[in-house]
């Protein structure tokens, strides 16, 4: 009788716990799907309005956008720190998303394109929330299931993208970038008290940890992972490229978006499913297939340039994002020590974003000063090597 009712009580906890588990999730889904509804209601105009409107040449587009990928990485490695010494998350991710909102207005009200690098600083610190809320989730899933959660997380993101994106191509002949931008920053506020009321933060079990994580704590495979992550960010150059390209070969800007709209969607339909695929065949196989689109996206470039190509292209762009981005962030996970989880998760972020910064500064230069095809060249060739690295690694 005894047992009976502990192997009840033991199941009503599991019951218990699997509901909060899935509310955690759902809220941190659609916390993302609004956020990126307001990004993306921008993102797809912004190198237009960097170059176009403020008049700046393709260097300083590259300069800022690598800016913005150089202090995200520092905010990500920041808040997962600090939130694994203090044994907080929750306060970052809503702080995260508010910083987001107040940057949009400030977009909308910059004249010249050196005020949009405070503003592009405010926006990408608020990726503070990145670490913190990938490593609950990291600590709420399994193996089984960590691969489709970071998924689903990814496939909403880029939902709220492909919405966001549609609003932009419907409105934005009617409001103009300006009054865009200012609309843009309502979702994100929206996210932010989700997650402040919403969201029940555990404390963790090792809250307050005394010891710092050291480069000696990761083992072989988590940084041997970094070091090829590191050269192929190096040669991920910003979108903004592939949309400036398009549109120097003629597309029209009214159908710049489009495009944006074409890689996003095919990224929020297929997130879900790689991520999935990671957990029946292996995190390092769906990475590897990640790698080769990318590769593909470039070799095309190079090679052949006609409008369907160039469509075409951009379907591959979205295959090879939504094959990355939720694998990636689970790979990490679990190569790294489980006490320093956000510490890991943040300090990856913070090496492949602070390659970022030349990445785009770099392609920019190839550009203007060689020609439009060389930054394709030099990431390809950094994609060859990264390829050739991953199959050194071991996953667990």
């Amino acid at each position: 009788m005894l047992c009976k009712i502990g192997f009840g009580a033991i199941k009503f906890r599991n019951i218990m716990d699997n509901k909060k588990t899935r509310k955690t999730i759902r809220t941190f889904a659609l916390a993302s799907f609004l956020n990126d509804l307001g990004s993306d209601m921008i993102y797809p105009i912004w190198p237009l309005f960097v170059v176009s409107v403020l008049g700046a040449p393709m260097v300083v587009l590259g300069f800022i956008d690598g800016l913005g990928e150089a202090i995200v990485s520092i905010s990500q490695a920041a808040s997962g720190y600090i939130s694994d010494r203090i044994g907080k998350r929750k306060v970052f991710i809503w702080t995260g998303y508010l910083l987001g909102s107040l940057s949009r207005i400030g977009y909308a009200i910059s004249s010249i394109w050196q005020h949009l690098i405070p503003f592009r600083i405010l926006d990408r610190a608020g990726k503070i929330r990145g670490a913190p809320r990938d490593a609950i989730i990291a600590d709420i899933s399994t193996k089984e299931n960590r691969g489709k959660n970071f998924g689903f997380l990814r496939a909403m993101d880029h939902l709220g993208a492909v919405c966001g994106i549609i609003i932009c191509i419907l409105f934005f002949r009617l409001l103009g970038y300006r009054n865009l931008f200012f609309l843009a920053a309502i979702p994100s506020t929206v996210a932010a008290f989700l997650v402040f009321y919403l969201i029940k933060e555990k404390k963790p079990v090792d809250v307050g940890i005394d010891e710092r994580l050291f480069l000696k704590d990761l083992n072989r495979n988590f940084k041997l992972f970094l070091l090829l992550s590191s050269f192929f960010a190096l040669g991920s150059f910003s979108y903004s490229f592939l949309l400036i390209y398009a549109k120097e070969f003629g597309f029209q800007i009214a159908f710049v978006p489009v495009l944006y709209l074409i890689f996003t969607a095919v990224a929020s339909v297929l997130s879900l499913p790689f991520g999935k695929l990671s957990d029946k065949i292996g995190r390092k196989s769906v990475l590897m297939l990640s790698y080769i689109l990318w590769g593909l996206v470039c070799l095309s470039f190079i090679l052949i340039q006609s409008y369907l190509t160039i469509v075409l292209t951009f379907v591959l762009y979205g295959l090879h994002r939504g094959a990355l981005e939720p694998v990636q962030k689970t790979f990490v996970s679990e190569l790294s020590p489980v006490k320093y989880r956000a510490s890991s998760l943040g300090g990856f972020q913070m090496v492949i974003g602070l390659c970022a910064l030349p990445a785009s500064l770099i392609a920019g230069m190839l550009w203007d000063k060689i020609s439009i095809f060389m930054p394709f060249y030099f990431s390809l060739s950094l994609t060859i090597l990264s390829i050739i690295m991953l199959i050194f690694v071991k996953e667990r």
